[in-house]
């Protein structure tokens, strides 16, 4: 253990040099106050159109949602998803709770639960993508193995470098974006109540299960599925990084698993054998929420299984493969 504490230190030091782990924060720091004004117009909008009341605005949602189910242009897939809203919004309604009030804590809980599947996964790659491929286009992955240290303890020095900055990714995206929209929306909402536990079969939301949690207690659960999806993500991305000699490969290579990742999610009601693929899995925090899976029958145990094993498939890959392959030639 003593031998890898200054592996990990000398690789903490060089990813902090690259100045990419900067670039994350201020692309989150660009991004957030843009998504936070739109929140507030969004908010000034509902609230002269309704005369601040939430209630009207939410049965209004619903009475929209229920008429669209009679149109022939809105395809089958879509009209599934409104009435999967539907019974929510009016369960929300009848416990009187106001699932959409606007507060620094519930922008955060709907910042993170959409930027899971695809926004995160990119920052996390943009770290993890030229850990090693990086090292052997500039030639310093040589000079590093000329060393008395075995191959395997410097991957696994990289690896949970990684993991570490994923972490701090993961915290200054939550840090980040309930400070500046609590300047716009307030800090509190902590203590409110979210319900969680909804159970979907078809088209049909089992409430039996459905029970109210503090927003704190919800942005913890929702947190560490989104750490465990990034850490699978990030392992993902450190495989192909040790597989291919170019980062810039490497990146194009994740980008276009990620992307693609997105289209799935959408048209993969139909291919039931692509619930098996990562990308297909990573809105983890959805299953939280009440979210129409991708694929009817997938739920969190099966999503949380499939991104072990492509996790750990991807470990066991990376170092078998540095540990045999030459690269000093």
């Amino acid at each position: 253990m003593n031998n890898i504490l200054p592996l990990i230190q000398n690789e903490t030091i060089k990813v902090i040099k690259k100045k990419r782990f900067y670039v994350i924060l201020l692309v989150i720091l660009i991004l957030v106050p843009m998504f936070t004004y739109a929140q507030v117009k969004s908010a000034e909008r509902n609230k002269g159109k309704f005369n601040d009341d939430w209630r009207l605005e939410l049965q209004q949602s619903i009475i929209d949602n229920q008429n669209s189910l009679g149109s022939d242009r809105i395809p089958e897939e879509y009209k599934k998803y409104r009435q999967i809203y539907i019974q929510q919004m009016q369960y929300y309604l009848d416990q009187d709770v106001n699932p959409n009030q606007p507060t620094g804590v519930n922008f955060t809980r709907e910042f993170m639960n959409n930027a899971v599947s695809l926004f995160i996964p990119l920052l996390i790659m943009a770290v993890a993508s030229d850990l090693v491929s990086g090292e052997r286009t500039t030639g310093t992955i040589k000079m590093l193995l000329t060393r008395p240290v075995k191959r395997w303890k410097i991957l696994l020095s990289k690896m949970i470098t990684l993991i570490l900055f994923v972490s701090l990714i993961i915290l200054a995206t939550y840090i980040l974006a309930y400070g500046i929209s609590g300047l716009a929306f307030g800090y509190k909402g902590l203590q409110l109540p979210v319900f969680t536990g909804f159970k979907i079969t078809g088209t049909e939301v089992d409430l039996s299960s459905v029970h109210a949690i503090p927003q704190w207690q919800y942005i913890l659960m929702q947190g560490g599925l989104t750490w465990f999806v990034s850490v699978c993500v990030a392992l993902l991305a450190f495989m192909v990084s040790v597989l291919v000699r170019s980062t810039a490969a490497s990146i194009v290579v994740m980008m276009a698993a990620l992307i693609s990742g997105t289209i799935l999610t959408n048209m993969a009601s139909a291919w039931t054998s692509a619930k098996y693929l990562f990308m297909v899995n990573l809105n983890l925090p959805g299953y939280l929420e009440g979210r129409l899976p991708p694929i009817e029958g997938m739920t969190l145990n099966f999503s949380l299984a499939v991104l072990a094993v492509w996790g750990l498939a991807a470990v066991i890959i990376s170092f078998t493969v540095f540990t045999r392959r030459d690269i000093l030639n």
